[in-house]
């Protein structure tokens, strides 16, 4: 970052959470154990898909192992800068570290946008067209999307963050926000902002935009198909298979809404705090507590475990 005409800033200072007033402890103790939740819930779902056959030769279980990944490196991005804040009080970054932080924010953040259309194509293929659904999910295929998901979103990553670091900034450097996100940063700019600020208002809402559609109009092809089988049990099969993507999508996209549809001068602490660490915590316990799959693949693993704790006796 280029200095200006008015200071030079080596860095900048993180606003933090809420008004702390003493409660640094507590908070503390309440965001690392959430942490260890979206750590403990998602590396699971990821074991659970790599350790059965059943599961990762599945598309929609391989493309959910990606998604888990995502939400892991997603929430590692922001919530360990928001424990060492609490715990040093020391609210200070650097401008590699925040620009570093933007980085991998908008990086795995829209690896989950993706990753969710994604996982729309998938069920409305499963659901729409059984009879080819095999052979259009191939490995082959499957790789392709997710390495395009995964493309996409560090093409968008590089392009917001080169922008930014070309940037001079003010004397005023402190970021009204707990972690190092592009708008807030964006907004103690003393150089010209036009060009980014239309990049972020055309690219970046076709980028959410786009996928939300997309999802949209998958799962409305999904309904009217559901709606034309007439055996209830295809439905009630066909709503359970779709339902805990569902969910996350409502989950993802909820709190997105909730955050960019608020005036700016509104305090945007706890939405951001639902994005970045509630969406996914939740995640995993949705998927885990409504998939029957993933409970008989939990039963299966426990009882590897079991036996193999057995033997070793």
């Amino acid at each position: 970052m280029e200095q200006g005409n008015e200071t030079f800033v080596p860095g900048f200072i993180l606003q933090g959470l809420f008004n702390q007033g003493g409660h640094e402890g507590l908070l503390f103790s309440i965001l690392l154990f959430m942490y260890l939740l979206i750590l403990q819930g998602n590396l699971l779902i990821v074991l659970l898909i790599l350790c059965d056959a059943r599961l990762l030769h599945t598309p929609m279980y391989f493309f959910l192992s990606y998604l888990s990944l995502a939400d892991m490196c997603f929430a590692s991005s922001t919530i360990p800068v928001m424990l060492r804040n609490l715990l040093s009080q020391d609210r200070a970054i650097s401008c590699s570290g925040c620009l570093s932080q933007i980085y991998l924010f908008l990086a795995f953040g829209n690896s989950d946008n993706f990753l969710l259309a994604t996982m729309a194509y998938d069920r409305y293929l499963a659901i729409c067209c059984p009879l080819h659904y095999t052979a259009l999910m191939n490995t082959k295929r499957r790789l392709s999307m997710v390495s395009g998901c995964w493309l996409l979103a560090l093409f968008q990553a590089t392009l917001y963050t080169s922008m930014l670091s070309s940037l001079s900034f003010c004397a005023s450097r402190e970021v009204p926000h707990f972690f190092c996100e592009f708008y807030p940063v964006l907004g103690l700019a003393c150089s010209d902002t036009t060009a980014i600020k239309l990049v972020a208002l055309t690219e970046g809402v076709l980028d959410v935009l786009g996928p939300f559609v997309f999802i949209v109009a998958s799962y409305g092809r999904i309904f009217v198909a559901i709606m034309k089988t007439p055996s209830s049990t295809s439905k009630r099969k066909a709503f359970s298979t779709c339902g805990s993507h569902l969910a996350v999508v409502i989950l993802f996209y909820g709190t997105l809404c909730w955050i960019y549809t608020q005036p700016t001068s509104e305090n945007k602490t706890l939405p951001s705090l639902m994005y970045t660490v509630v969406t996914p915590m939740l995640n995993p316990f949705i998927y885990s507590l409504r998939n029957n799959e993933m409970k008989g693949a939990l039963r299966r693993l426990f009882n590897r475990v079991s036996i193999i704790h057995r033997n070793w006796k």
